[in-house]
């Protein structure tokens, strides 16, 4: 069983600028990199949010993927983050997630957050990502979807065990907002039995919101193992244990208790 070393990044975000975004995350990147088997970066990391995606959405070739593909292979770590994507004429905000072998997965945000009018712009996913690194396996999804408790809930079958690992929402979660955020990154955590990660910016964006950040590291216990300090850019490593997971898991074993369950579209 293998530890997981991940870089996760607390940064401000150019509005609507991916060229100072793509060139900001390759120097913090760059000069903070030192082994990591993962690197994530916040939602919408390229623009902001909420932002036109008629302007601002690339094609899964573009230069956001690009650009990806070309830190992926020469770090030698895998890099997730989540962008505004066009694809069959639709938008959708999507989480790329890209290996130094060229390999591309994504995600598209489950949940649009409605009281911001992103599902005016943005279509909705309708399909839960697990990818493994290292053995272990992680399941990505983006900021409002850690509201819904259902769409972030783990499986257990006897043989395989637990679906995931480590669930990690990325995000753009402003601060008048904090206290649920951290609140439901610690609920995350104990009621999936897995590793979670939140990544949030900081800054303030060009129509008034302030992100304070509060991005952190959960074990399965609910105890915080990594926490970034609020309204300040950290490039944060952390190293998460699988022989630990695994001890809590057959410590406390509550897998055989588990609910069935299925989500319809």
């Amino acid at each position: 069983m293998q530890d997981l070393k991940i870089l996760y990044l607390q940064s401000d975000l150019a509005w609507e600028n991916p060229d100072a975004n793509r060139a900001k995350f390759s120097t913090l990147i760059n000069n903070n990199i030192d082994k990591h088997d993962l690197v994530v970066l916040p939602e919408t990391f390229t623009t902001g949010f909420p932002v036109d995606p008629a302007h601002f959405a690339e094609t899964v070739d573009g230069a956001t993927t690009k650009w990806m593909l070309e830190t992926a292979r020469a770090t030698g770590a895998v890099i997730t983050g989540s962008i505004l994507l066009k694809q069959n004429h639709r938008f959708y905000n999507a989480l790329l997630w890209v290996t130094p072998d060229s390999e591309i997965k994504s995600y598209y945000k489950r949940h649009t957050f409605s009281m911001g009018g992103e599902d005016k712009k943005i279509a909705k996913g309708t399909s839960q990502l697990v990818v493994e690194l290292k053995g272990w396996r992680i399941r990505p999804m983006i900021c409002y979807d850690l509201r819904f408790p259902v769409w972030s809930k783990n499986r257990f079958n006897e043989t395989k065990g637990f679906e995931y690992d480590v669930a990690i929402y990325v995000a753009n979660w402003p601060s008048q907002r904090s206290y649920p955020w951290e609140t439901l990154l610690l609920a995350r955590a104990i009621e999936n039995q897995a590793y979670v990660l939140g990544v949030n910016r900081i800054g303030n964006d060009n129509i008034g919101n302030y992100y304070s950040g509060h991005s952190k590291m959960i074990d399965p216990k609910g105890s915080v193992v990594s926490d970034c300090k609020a309204g300040t850019e950290v490039c944060e490593s952390v190293v998460i244990s699988k022989a630990s997971l695994t001890r809590f898991r057959e410590k406390f074993n509550v897998g055989p208790d588990w609910d069935w369950f299925n989500i319809a579209e």
